[in-house]
């Protein structure tokens, strides 16, 4: 290589040294003649110094910023009181010698810098200026140590990394599939993989007993900061498994990942059934970084006088209530109830605890036993409690975001603090209300728990399963489960969701024929890499941690993607469009 240092290389022990360096021009300043540029690289700054006796300082005034240099100079120390203790190179200058110009550069559309940050369509429209930033290029270096700590830990524990097609067959997995036509069988399509879940099934009747992969997802659906048309999994199966093995494996790439910043996680991670989970949290992605735990007061308030209340229940609803430990005045608890109805509520009711008991508006319709019995149940000793009453998916969901509101407001959470656990038992089936029929929770491949299978076709809503999610302070970072690896348990889950045999035949045929071969019990897990990287760092939004994201419009500002194509590339592929013009 023609250079003999990058830009975060030189210290104190190569003053003398004749050194060649390659970068961009970060800044250049002219101090009374004597020139100053931050040549800049991957690797850091390093000041250089062009005095005007150079011959080449004529092309040293005519620098710009991100220009393309290369410069030969000698170390040496920076001058007295001009010191940078705080940078690796902050020590030393280099002295040029010699400047030539690989490349000029235009005046960028956005600052190289991370003190400045630009609109987001700017920076995704001009990736390749926004990647040079050092916190980019920062972010990216650790997205590639937490790949490769997985990939390490991974392999000493017997895995192989297996790769799986990218043209697939089109099956139901819960999203839209993306959708690719065939050339050379006109008529037919080929779908971009939403995950690896049928391959990696089918490598575990392979006999290939323990594989994984950096698997690319790629999904149809509407995005948000945690989703992307495209994203990336790490994707692990195992046969002869039990979920506690599946667990301690995950927990091992957690740990592996986790040390690339110096922390070291406490494992075993708490297990959480999803009943008791959405009891205590109303979340099957419970935080667990504070408290704040709800409470079921449906019994006690049923009993009131409270005709709200009194109708939810009999409606079939409940009523849940929290207790943040705060003071609170009358606007705050105003802004309070608005985000409650900003999440769906019809309203929220409210009590204050004091020295007293409970006060507020709607006390008259609580006699003082029901008040004990609620303080009781609470283990309320000071601040609010507020109550949601409504169905219980609802009711849940609204106090779950009202919890969460609560933790942000009251600053209950703490920088770096990293709290993982896994949620068990998840119902495999769940009531689609427009279609009035069963779904599955999660997907068709859960094996349901040896103690619910009697309850298959009489009562699918009983029926637990294997599957289990890994969460971090509040965030889903993946699913799995015990896979089902039986023919006839595969049916019949299937025949509950209402997929005839022909139905079953059409989509996974080649899974059910594979599965009469001698499938083993099997079981993994799919982890959402890019949301792994992103709490790793400290964000939220995973585009920051990829390097070329889609737009919240699931387009590429950068390369203007997606794009029309030519007649003739429609003619090849047996297409035809209708699409109505844009008004």
């Amino acid at each position: 290589m023609k250079r003999t240092h990058t830009c975060g290389d030189l210290t104190e022990k190569e003053i003398g040294k004749e050194v060649l360096l390659q970068g961009w021009v970060s800044t250049r300043r002219d101090h009374g003649g004597v020139i100053f540029v931050d040549l800049r690289d991957r690797y850091g700054l390093t000041q250089v110094v062009f005095n005007p006796d150079i011959k080449d300082f004529p092309k040293a005034e005519k620098l710009r910023r991100e220009d393309v240099i290369e410069i030969r100079g000698n170390v040496r120390n920076r001058p007295k009181n001009m010191e940078n203790p705080k940078m690796k190179t902050g020590m030393i200058e280099v002295l040029v010698k010699n400047l030539e110009i690989l490349n000029k550069a235009e005046t960028p559309p956005l600052e190289v810098d991370d003190r400045v940050v630009a609109a987001d369509e700017v920076r995704l429209k001009y990736r390749y200026l926004d990647l040079r930033r050092p916190i980019m290029q920062k972010l990216l270096q650790s997205r590639f140590a937490a790949a490769m700590a997985a990939r390490q830990f991974l392999q000493s524990q017997g895995f192989i990394e297996i790769e799986t097609p990218m043209l697939v067959r089109s099956t139901p997995e819960g999203a839209r599939d993306y959708i690719v036509p065939s050339r050379v069988h006109p008529g037919k399509f080929y779908a971009l993989p939403q995950s690896p879940q049928l391959y990696k099934q089918i490598c575990m009747v392979a006999g290939l007993d323990k594989y994984f992969q950096f698997a690319r997802c790629l999904r149809d659906e509407d995005l948000r900061m945690d989703r992307q048309p495209e994203h990336t999994q790490i994707d692990v199966e195992m046969s002869f498994v039990r979920p506690e093995d599946v667990f301690q494996v995950v927990e091992g790439i957690m740990k592996s990942i986790w040390e690339t910043k110096g922390i070291k996680l406490q494992t075993p991670f708490p297990r959480i059934p999803y009943d008791a989970a959405m009891e205590k949290y109303g979340s099957d992605k419970p935080d667990l970084r504070y408290d704040l735990f709800l409470h079921d007061v449906t019994d006690i308030v049923k009993d009131s006088d409270f005709e709200v209340f009194k109708n939810v229940i009999k409606n079939g609803g409940i009523v849940k209530c929290i207790n943040p430990e705060a003071d609170f005045s009358r606007n705050e608890v105003d802004d309070l109830i608005s985000f409650s109805q900003q999440q769906g509520s019809k309203g929220m009711a409210w009590m204050k605890i004091t020295g007293k008991g409970l006060e507020g508006s709607i006390i008259k319709y609580f006699p003082s036993e029901i008040q004990k019995k609620l303080l009781e149940k609470t283990k309320a000793k000071k601040g609010y409690l507020f109550f949601i009453a409504d169905s219980m998916k609802n009711t849940n969901a609204i106090l779950d975001k009202l919890r969460r509101e609560l933790a942000r407001r009251l600053k209950l959470i703490q920088a770096n603090d990293f709290q993982f656990c896994w949620i068990t038992e998840f119902p495999l089936f769940e009531w689609n209300e427009e279609e009035e029929k069963w779904d599955p929770c999660h997907h068709m491949f859960c094996m349901p728990l040896e103690e619910d299978l009697k309850h298959l076709e009489d009562d699918p809503g009983k029926v637990k399963c294997t599957q289990y999610d890994i969460v971090l302070n509040g965030v889903e970072l993946g699913s799995g489960s015990i896979r089902i690896n039986r023919p006839d348990i595969q049916e019949r889950v299937m025949k509950v969701i209402g997929l005839t045999h022909k139905d079953v035949e059409r989509k996974f045929g080649f899974l059910i024929e594979a599965f009469k071969y001698g499938a083993p019990p099997h079981g993994g897990i799919g982890l959402g890499f890019d949301r792994v990287v992103t709490l790793l760092n400290g964000l939220e939004d995973i585009r920051e941690v990829i390097a070329f994201p889609k737009n919240k419009a699931a387009e590429c500002p950068m390369d203007q993607s997606p794009s029309e194509v030519e007649e003739k590339q429609l003619k090849e592929l047996h297409l035809k469009l209708d699409v109505g013009k844009k008004k």
